[in-house]
């Protein structure tokens, strides 16, 4: 009788396993290598990269679904260089807006810096936000700061590599007036993008757009007439004076602004105290002029219901 075959042929199977396994090892740690150097490639690669246009922190309220088609607004609100707390407290008004179907730029705008700790606090801000203009003047109120703003915006803004106009309208405003962006770019759809001035009328019983100006609590010009403020004689020869007032002057002997819209009553000031001026607060508001203190601040904020959104989280409990 011939002795059996089956343990040496276990032998030959757990040899060729055994063989098999480490030839899978031998691959993966291959394909391991290869795989890493790739992932350090590509690594290096992205790093190198340029970030992509909207990756600056500049506040602009670009609503998800906008396109380039959709209405684009500067708002520039003049303010001073030490008013940290005031431009921190504005970035979470304005940062928690989104209006749908537009690109809403707001940046806070002031003259030449003259303190050391400015240059440092107001150089942090910019690197952090990218959201401050600082124009090439002495600080002021009446005395050409306006005109500065308007006529430096097409040297800054116009570019080949971006569209044009890179701004349908610009807006001037108040640090004390809270804007509803929203309600503004609901406003302005119907309007030309030409020759517009808009605002609310000044004098306040006035409702007649093309008589008088338009009141420095926040008024807006189409990209025409900041490009003419830049490149007209009219602006240059006559800056001193209430800068709203004297805007609307220049638009006067200029013949410009033929398109004209009152914002009127959805423009005012805070109600309290009662005015001429004043309008109670309600629903269908753009702005609200005169919050001097945080009193009127969070009693403005809280009509509006502006935390209606704040989502529900373990983290806080706000009753």
């Amino acid at each position: 009788m011939k002795p059996s075959s089956k343990p040496s042929e276990g032998k030959r199977f757990i040899l060729s396993s055994v063989t098999f396994i480490f030839f899978l090892c031998a691959l993966a740690s291959i394909n391991e290598i290869r795989f890493e150097s790739l992932f350090k490639l590509g690594r290096c690669a992205l790093s190198n990269a340029p970030l992509p246009l909207n990756s600056s922190s500049e506040m602009s309220t670009l609503a998800p679904n906008s396109s380039s088609d959709d209405i684009r607004i500067l708002i520039g609100i003049l303010t001073l260089p030490d008013q940290y707390h005031r431009r921190h407290f504005l970035r979470l008004i304005y940062g928690t807006q989104t209006p749908v179907g537009a690109q809403v730029d707001v940046k806070f705008v002031f003259c030449n810096l003259t303190k050391e700790d400015q240059k440092v606090l107001v150089a942090l801000e910019i690197m952090r936000y990218d959201d401050i203009i600082i124009l090439n003047c002495k600080e002021n109120m009446n005395n050409g700061k306006t005109y500065t703003f308007f006529s430096s915006l097409p040297e800054i803004f116009n570019s080949s590599d971006r569209p044009y106009p890179p701004y349908h309208y610009v807006m001037k405003g108040d640090d004390d007036t809270y804007l509803r962006l929203d309600k503004l770019v609901e406003s302005l759809r119907p309007l030309p993008r030409e020759d517009l001035y808009y605002g609310y009328v000044i004098p306040c019983p006035s409702m007649d757009p093309f008589v008088h100006y338009m009141s420095g609590m926040g008024y807006l010009v189409s990209w025409d007439i900041a490009e003419w403020i830049r490149e007209s004689e009219i602006p240059k020869n006559h800056l001193e004076g209430p800068e709203d007032k004297v805007f609307g002057e220049w638009l006067r002997d200029g013949h410009r602004a033929k398109n004209r819209f009152n914002a009127k009553w959805s423009m005012y000031n805070y109600p309290e105290p009662p005015t001429r001026c004043t309008h109670e607060l309600w629903p269908d508001t753009i702005a609200v002029h005169l919050l001097k203190n945080q009193e009127k601040w969070i009693h403005t904020l809280k009509y509006f219901n502006v935390t209606t959104n704040l989502k529900p989280s373990k983290l806080y409990h706000i009753p």
